[in-house]
């Protein structure tokens, strides 16, 4: 809409322009023609002209601004043009999918899903019903083969193609393997143009998604990396400690050489124990080097008790570093076997647990937030929290790698009633089993596929 108003504006005037100036002009020469030379009366009207033409281009521009701003940046298009300005900025799904939430879902009130074509993977879907629901996905999966043409359509009601935009409830994006449906029912409202404009940077950001990817395994196999990768390793515990009352177990998977996970078991005196785990956002030589800091901070600090301050100088120290967007998330907790309690602090972990025996077998505990992400935002409200513990508690520290694989239609390990049921029945094992249980439940559930992340646990037994 906004180009089609514009060049039949930029007609109407120019055709305007130039009809009032061939009247002036022969208005100007059949009134001079026996008074002047023809050289006078020519340069006249071609000084006019093209004084006349620049105040004419002037003009168009300054209404070109005024239906741009009209159009584009007071409508309700304005949210795909920032979605389009952040697009430029991305180079990983993460960068999309975040994108995707803080733009399309919280302020354009879409519903967005992205998927793999190939192996029908579901990379991203909003919690909408028409985008989560799996009869949606079926249908489009059917009306939208892998065969189908690149490009961008319009979607109706009925969740096929239709040929007006004026008549559609969302749009599909179709590049490659990757389709990304935008489901709104204000698609009418967006300017005609944008749609291109989006296709377009879509179609690039994939493109520069693949070149990342590739060079990132390349640069997995020099010889730089894998002497990165072991030194990473090395902040690692390679022999768990022993120590009366607690038995341990751990894993650890990354997706590449280097990874942004890690975690450690620190003993402080005969009866307490302090247990890490952490994921630092991202992954390759920045992941790594947070990694390391965060590792090194912890094993320096005198007081590991002190579990608020311990996370506050994590905190200073990524600060300090001036990586733009890299942050962990962390779990510290002391294990008292004395006291039998288990004090911790949760900086935004989103999978530890303690299973606990019940008559009825093991109950699941989730061990809740209590503090916000370290190392990129103010960290004001940091609380300890406690729980008791019993003789036999299995505690469960986990990356996100672990409950977000997905099956083939999408549905994340953590959300299943077979994940929850494999901790239970497994809590009665050693840690070690404990471990090997899940760990063949991810690569079951996940099929054959590549993991899209890195798997790190580690295990803690009482008693």
């Amino acid at each position: 809409m906004y180009k089609t108003k514009k060049r039949a504006l930029s007609i109407v005037v120019y055709v305007l322009s130039a009809v009032l100036f061939i009247v002036f002009s022969l208005l100007l020469l059949l009134q001079n023609r026996n008074k002047a030379s023809l050289t006078i009366n020519l340069g006249i009207p071609a000084v006019m002209f093209l004084s006349f033409l620049i105040i004419v281009m002037s003009l168009v521009h300054v209404l070109d601004k005024f239906l741009y701003k009209k159009n584009v940046t007071k409508s309700d298009t304005r949210f795909l043009v920032e979605f389009i300005d952040r697009l430029r900025f991305c180079y990983s799904f993460d960068d999309l999918f975040q994108s995707i939430s803080e733009i399309l879902e919280l302020k354009a009130d879409c519903a967005v899903l992205l998927i793999e074509r190939e192996k029908n993977y579901v990379l991203y879907n909003s919690p909408d019903r028409i985008s989560s629901y799996y009869t949606t996905r079926d249908k489009l999966v059917r009306n939208f083969p892998l065969t189908w043409k690149e490009g961008f359509y319009f979607i109706g009601d009925s969740l096929d193609v239709v040929s007006s935009y004026k008549h559609a409830r969302g749009f599909l994006l179709n590049y490659q393997h990757y389709q990304l449906y935008i489901f709104c029912r204000y698609t009418k409202l967006y300017d005609i143009e944008i749609y291109g404009r989006l296709y377009e940077e879509y179609c690039r950001f994939l493109s520069r998604c693949k070149t990342i990817e590739n060079l990132a395994e390349i640069s997995s196999l020099t010889k730089e990396w894998e002497q990165l990768a072991d030194t990473q390793i090395s902040f690692l515990p390679h022999k768990m400690p022993d120590i009366p009352r607690l038995k341990f177990a751990a894993y650890y998977r990354p997706l590449v050489n280097v990874s942004g996970d890690y975690y450690s078991v620190l003993p402080i005196d005969s009866s307490k124990t302090l247990l890490m785990l952490g994921d630092v956002s991202g992954k390759g030589l920045p992941a790594a080097l947070i990694m390391g800091l965060v590792m090194n901070t912890v094993k320096i600090i005198e007081d590991k008790e002190d579990l608020v301050g311990m996370i506050k100088k994590v905190d200073t120290a990524i600060k300090n570093m001036h990586l733009q967007d890299k942050y962990t998330v962390l779990f510290i907790g002391i294990v008292d076997t004395d006291k039998m309690k288990f004090t911790y602090v949760n900086a935004s972990m989103s999978d530890p647990k303690i299973l606990s025996r019940a008559p009825d077998g093991y109950r699941i505990k989730e061990l809740k937030s209590t503090a916000s992400l370290v190392g990129i935002i103010d960290m004001d409200d940091v609380s300890v929290a406690e729980m008791r513990l019993f003789r036999g508690d299995m505690i469960l520290l986990a990356s996100d790698g672990v409950s977000e694989v997905m099956d083939d239609n999408g549905v994340e390990l953590g959300d299943t009633d077979i994940f929850k049921e494999t901790l239970q029945t497994s809590a009665a094992k050693s840690p070690q089993q404990f471990v090997d249980d899940i760990v063949n439940l991810i690569m079951k559930y996940n099929g054959d596929k590549r993991l899209h992340d890195d798997v790190t646990m580690l295990v803690a037994k009482v008693g």
